[in-house]
Formats: C-alpha cells, sequence, structure tokens
C-alpha cells in the first residue's frame, strides 16, 4: 500500500476571495432565518446603550461625592439619596445587559447551527453529484474534512463573527459618540489610539488567513492519509507496514503542526498588541485628563468616566482577538467549501429529458433494450484514449459478452453506459434515445449493474436490498426467491433484519454477492450487466446463482464481463477488445476457428487450467 505525501500536499490555496465576498457567500442561507436575526439586530441598541451608561453613572457617582456638578435627577438630593439612585440604575442597567446578552447569545448560535446544517445539507448534495472522474482524482480524506471540521467552524463566522463584529461596532460607536459629547479632546485621543490597532488587525488578519488555509489542507493531507491506512489494514499488516507507514504519518503530521504553530503565532501577536495599545490609551487619557483637572477644565467623575470608557472602547478590540481565530478559520473554511461547491456537475440530466419506451414484451420477444454505441471515444485524462472508435449495436434480449486482456477498456464501457463518465466523442444510444436525454434516475433503473465486489451499508439486510426505495416485503421475498438466496437470508440470526455492520464486515465475500443479485432483481431491469459478478463464489453458490441467472437473464438484454472465459461460451455474441479497440466479433465456437486475440486467450486459459 502506497501512501505519497508530496503528491497530495497542496499548501497554497489556488485562489483567494476576500472575506467580504465569501461573506456573501452565506447571505443565502442567513435569509432563511431571518426572523431570528431581525430579532438580534434589534437588541443591538439597547446592548449597546446599556453598555454605555454604566461609565457615566460611576462617573456622576465620583461627582456626587466630591460634590461637583451632577445630573438634574440628583439635583436637590443628599449623598445617601443620591448614591442610592445611582447604584439602582447601575444594578438595573447590569440586569439588562445580562438578559440581552443571554438572548442574543442563543439566538446567534440558534441561527449558526441552522445555516451549518443547511451548507452540509447542501455540500452533501452537491458531492454526492459530482461525476466519478472527480471522485478519481480527490483523496476521500479531504472530502471527509470539508464536510466535517469545515462545515463545523462556517458558524463561528456569522454566529460568533459577524453579529460578534456588529455587536462590537454598535458599541464602539456608541461610546465615541458619547464621549465626544463630554469631552472632545480625550474622545479625539481614543479615537486616534484605533488607527495602530486597525493596521496591526488587518495585517495580521492576512497572515494568519495564509497559515490556516495551509493548516487545512495539511489536515486534509492527514486524514487522507488516515482514510487510505484504515482501509487498507490489511495490506499494511500483512505486508509489514506499520512502521514505514507509521514515519510517513509522522512527516505529515509535523507538516500540520508547522502551519498550526504559525496561525497560533499571528493570533498571540493580535492579542499582545491590543493589549499593549489599551494601556498606552489609559495611560493617555490620565496623562490629557489629569491635567484638565488640575487646570479646573475637567472634572474628576468626569475623567474617571472617560478612563472606564477607554477600557470599555478596546473590550470589544479584546474580544475581537479572542474570536479572531474562530473568525478566519471560518472565513477559511467557507473558503475550501466554496472551491467544492463550484465545483461544475459534470453530468446533469437534459432541460428536456426523454423517458425510455417500457413496452411489454410481445410473444416472448423484448420489444426494447437495444444498446448501441456510435463512434464512441474515451479517455480519463486529455487525449490519454482507453477506448477508440467504439461502434457496435446490441440487439434487444441478446447476451453478450465483453472480454479481452486487462486494460482493454471492459470496465470503461459499463461506465461510459451507465453514465459515470460522458464519453469524449461520439454517442451511446438505448432504443434509439442518447442517454445524454434520458433521465438520469430512469437510465440507472432500466440497466441492473452487478458489480464483482459488491458494496453494503451499514443496516438491515431488507434496506440493503431496497436501498431506500419504496418496496414492499412481498417484493422483497420475492427478488430473494427468485435468485435463489432467500433460504441464506432466513439462516441468518434475524432474517431479513440482520444488521449488517460498515461494508457488511459480519458477511462473507460470497454472502455480500448474493444480496447484490437480489438489489438487481427487484428493481426488473430491462438491461442487465454481469461484472464478473460469480467471481467471488464458490462453485455450490455459483452452481445455485447460474440457476437464478437463467431465470433473472430471461428477455432480458445482458451485457457480461467475464475472465474466465468457459463462463461465456453460452452467450449470443462475444466483442473482443484490445487496447479500447473491438478486434473481433462473434460467438465462441466462430472465435476459435478464426484463430485469433479470443482463440490465443482461451488457449491459455486451457492450458492453464
Amino acid at each position: 500500500m502506497t501512501t505519497a505525501s508530496s503528491s497530495t500536499r497542496t499548501p497554497t490555496p489556488p485562489r483567494r476571495e476576500n472575506d467580504w465576498r465569501l461573506f456573501l457567500r452565506l447571505v443565502p442561507y442567513a435569509r432563511r432565518n431571518r426572523r431570528l436575526l431581525y430579532i438580534v439586530l434589534a437588541l443591538l441598541v439597547p446592548l449597546s446603550l446599556s453598555g454605555a451608561i454604566q461609565p457615566i453613572l460611576i462617573g456622576e457617582a465620583i461627582s456626587l461625592i466630591r460634590q461637583e456638578s451632577t445630573f438634574f435627577v440628583l439635583e436637590g438630593k443628599t449623598l445617601s439619596q443620591g448614591l442610592y439612585i445611582l447604584t439602582g440604575l447601575l444594578l438595573l442597567t447590569i440586569v439588562v445587559r445580562l438578559a440581552l446578552t443571554s438572548i442574543q447569545g442563543f439566538l446567534v448560535q440558534k441561527v449558526g447551527q441552522r445555516m451549518t446544517a443547511d451548507i452540509r445539507n447542501d455540500l452533501f448534495v452537491h458531492v454526492t453529484s459530482l461525476s466519478a472522474r472527480f471522485f478519481d482524482l480527490t483523496p476521500v480524506g479531504r472530502l471527509i474534512t470539508r464536510l466535517t471540521s469545515d462545515v463545523d467552524a462556517l458558524g463561528d463566522v456569522f454566529s460568533t463573527g459577524a453579529i460578534g463584529i456588529l455587536t462590537d461596532l454598535a458599541s464602539i460607536v456608541t461610546i465615541l459618540v458619547i464621549t465626544f459629547t463630554l469631552q472632545w479632546q480625550l474622545a479625539l485621543m481614543l479615537l486616534l489610539m484605533l488607527i495602530p490597532v486597525t493596521i496591526a488587525v488587518v495585517y495580521f488578519q492576512r497572515q494568519f488567513r495564509k497559515a490556516n488555509y495551509r493548516a487545512r489542507e495539511e489536515l486534509s493531507n492527514l486524514n487522507s492519509v488516515l482514510q487510505e491506512n484504515l482501509t487498507g489494514i490489511n495490506i499494511v499488516q500483512l505486508f509489514r507496514r506499520e512502521l514505514f507507514n507509521a514515519q510517513l504519518f509522522r512527516q505529515i503530521n509535523q507538516h500540520y503542526v508547522n502551519q498550526v504553530d504559525r496561525t497560533i503565532f499571528h493570533d498571540s501577536m493580535v492579542s499582545a498588541i491590543l493589549e499593549w495599545i489599551a494601556l498606552v490609551a489609559i495611560a493617555g487619557v490620565l496623562w490629557l485628563g489629569g491635567l484638565r483637572v488640575m487646570d479646573n477644565a475637567l472634572e474628576v467623575g468626569t475623567l474617571v468616566s472617560f478612563i472606564l470608557f477607554a477600557q470599555r472602547l478596546f473590550e470589544p478590540l479584546r474580544q475581537f482577538a479572542e474570536k479572531f481565530t474562530s473568525i478566519q478559520s471560518g472565513f477559511t473554511a467557507v473558503e475550501r467549501i466554496s472551491d467544492l461547491l463550484d465545483e461544475p456537475i459534470e453530468i446533469r440530466d437534459a432541460e428536456s429529458p426523454i423517458s425510455i419506451n417500457s413496452l411489454e414484451a410481445i410473444d416472448g420477444q423484448p420489444q426494447v433494450g437495444e444498446i448501441q454505441f456510435d463512434r464512441v471515444w474515451f479517455a480519463y485524462r486529455d487525449d490519454d484514449y482507453v477506448l477508440r472508435n467504439l461502434d457496435f449495436t446490441i440487439r434487444p434480449g441478446e447476451k453478450v459478452a465483453l472480454v479481452g486482456p486487462t486494460g482493454a477498456g471492459k470496465s470503461s464501457i459499463i461506465r461510459l453506459l451507465c453514465r459515470l463518465y460522458e464519453p469524449s466523442s461520439g454517442r451511446i444510444l438505448i432504443d434509439g434515445i442518447d442517454i445524454r436525454d434520458i433521465p438520469q434516475a430512469q437510465l440507472r433503473r432500466y440497466l441492473g449493474v452487478i458489480l464483482q465486489d459488491g458494496f453494503l451499508f451499514a443496516g438491515d439486510v431488507k434496506s440493503n436490498i431496497t436501498l431506500g426505495e419504496d418496496y414492499s416485503m412481498a417484493q422483497i421475498y420475492a427478488a430473494a426467491k427468485q435468485t435463489n438466496i432467500d433460504r441464506f437470508i432466513e439462516d441468518l440470526p434475524q432474517g431479513y433484519d440482520t444488521q449488517l455492520r460498515e461494508r457488511g464486515t459480519n458477511l462473507s465475500g460470497g454472502q455480500k454477492q448474493l444480496l447484490a443479485f437480489a438489489r438487481a432483481a427487484i428493481r426488473n431491469p430491462r438491461v442487465l450487466v454481469l461484472d464478473e459478478a460469480t467471481a467471488s463464489l464458490d462453485v455450490g453458490t455459483e452452481a445455485l446463482i447460474q440457476d437464478a441467472l437463467d431465470r433473472l437473464l430471461a428477455d432480458r438484454t445482458a451485457i457480461v464481463i467475464a475472465h474466465r472465459l468457459s463462463t461465456i461460451r453460452n452467450v449470443d455474441r462475444i466483442l473482443v477488445l484490445k487496447r479500447g479497440q473491438l478486434v473481433e466479433s462473434g460467438n465462441h465456437e466462430e472465435l476459435l476457428g478464426q484463430g485469433g486475440l479470443y482463440a490465443s486467450l482461451y488457449q491459455l486459459q486451457m492450458l492453464g487450467n
């Protein structure tokens, strides 16, 4: 088993979007929760005012004690009465602020979780709609990272990020407006202090963003290697690759740690700069305010209010620094997920689809099931063609076998027929209709495909036969009986309700393949495709399935891929492929008589046996 580290490492993003454009990507999801958002936004004003009033009340208490000018509300009040009033108002603002903050925090997190769930659903639907070509080029671990940790980081962009920033901005604006009305010189000094903070935040935000993107790419590589090793654990242990693979994993893990260290550095720099500038601002207020107090141009109570305002002004910025990591991680996740959502869906239904005409058989002769390859060329990569100018027709009800050396293009023909890939040129017709004009769901119901390795999902036996479609238990029993596997299922511990583990690991390879036959039979396809479908069965089970296949293939078009040429002697026609080209065609006896490639392959197998 190979574990490539250099080939999967893509530390630098191919393109970069600014935060505003990335944020706009989330707006459609936010609109789905507009009512909750309106409530959250409506709370911004009372939250900001309740926080800004508190320094004023404390300053008024100092002025009252020093017998300086106070609010008109306190005129004529004794010192104790005035302090009671101010203390009551201060407690009221604290209670109101705590209540509003709790309500806003709950609603914001609720909106964030709803948006995250919606994005995860849309992303899953989009990924499962991409063509097989995309999955050939993309490691599974990378997709899992984007569907899990990247999506989880999105909620912070909106809840902790957008709403949090609006709350902080509302607090800053409110504080600046009030301070300018109290004493414009001190307020101007506080405003000027925001300039170096803004420059520092913007600079380190960009640096953090780059480092965070690389860190998430390295995390994707880490998950890809982990998924590859767990999937191929049998090969890892059989060939004693544990130590070697562990060393490769350590190297990739160290790349990830190095990138995370860079994000930590930039995050720490922002916090440190904010802390120092906040202290400088408070010192500046004390210095300038103290001078004005000494000149009797400023009251001590107002100076105390300004010191508290200086702390309150930089508090939103401190909170922003604390949220800095999650916000930027969220924007990185939006960028990576946007790349995935922007991945074009190569295979789509036509704008005006055409339904397949499903006529019943007349006098035992099927009226549908014709397959035609019309000058088909196909390449997985540009100009590296695996199929070249294929041109043949399979008649309705005909049983055709595809044979040829490894790499001749047999499986590629099946993938094109099922429209998992699109031909590079040429057409594939079913009953005279281009498969690109047939709805995909209808096309894949029309074709019944049984692969060599039948994949099973975690769940019970009957759900692995129906695959989520609406079939009655009578139809499930009939399909199992038709394929001679009803007895095998009934011998399971809970019969059709027996729970299967992931990939059906509590069944043998042959038992999993038997379920694949029932899965195809229940759908009653017009065309049956068998890709080495009996290769993993023992002799006794294969004989049982062969009897079922004889009934299943009746009045159906069939395409059989088989490497054991002895199993296809009775088909109507054999198509022999070599390097993507059709080189021979005929039945078993005709091809042996020609003495060509088929005869050579058959003689080699007979000699081997």
